[in-house]
């Protein structure tokens, strides 16, 4: 049985805020994770987290640019973590529409953060997007 969207999503999200956590290669982390039982994940789950953190500097770029108040470094790991993961997906997967991936963002936010967190992630999101329909970023427009 395959895991749905949003169980993938919710397991690459748990395994990059640990990863945000450690130096270890995120294999290590994936053995760990298996090692705990804590939860399920799968390939899929792997391979969003890998290709997130393969362009974790470019998505911490954008995020830079659309966070008015916060500078990357201040922004809460379980923030981030959800951030890069909708970032992401608005970008460069093509199964997931912008507005989902901002949804499913908002509902992870909700699930393991603070209430103000909630407007902060949807805020920088909703920029983002905005953006995005107005062209003012591509992936090959990074102005950070």
């Amino acid at each position: 049985m395959s895991a749905s969207r949003r169980q993938i999503r919710e397991a690459a999200f748990l395994l990059s805020f640990e990863k945000l956590f450690r130096d270890d290669p995120l294999e290590d982390i994936f053995e760990a994770a298996r090692a705990v039982d804590d939860f399920d994940f799968d390939e899929e789950a792997e391979k969003l987290v890998r290709e997130v953190f393969d362009k974790a500097d470019e998505l911490d770029a954008i995020i830079a640019q659309f966070s008015d108040k916060r500078a990357v470094s201040r922004i809460p790991k379980v923030n981030l973590a959800v951030l890069r993961i909708a970032i992401y997906e608005a970008m460069y997967d093509d199964r997931v529409p912008v507005n989902v991936a901002i949804s499913e963002a908002v509902s992870l936010t909700q699930s393991y953060a603070l209430a103000p967190d909630v407007s902060f992630v949807n805020g920088v999101l909703g920029s983002f997007s905005r953006s995005r329909f107005n062209n003012e970023y591509t992936a090959d427009n990074n102005t950070q």
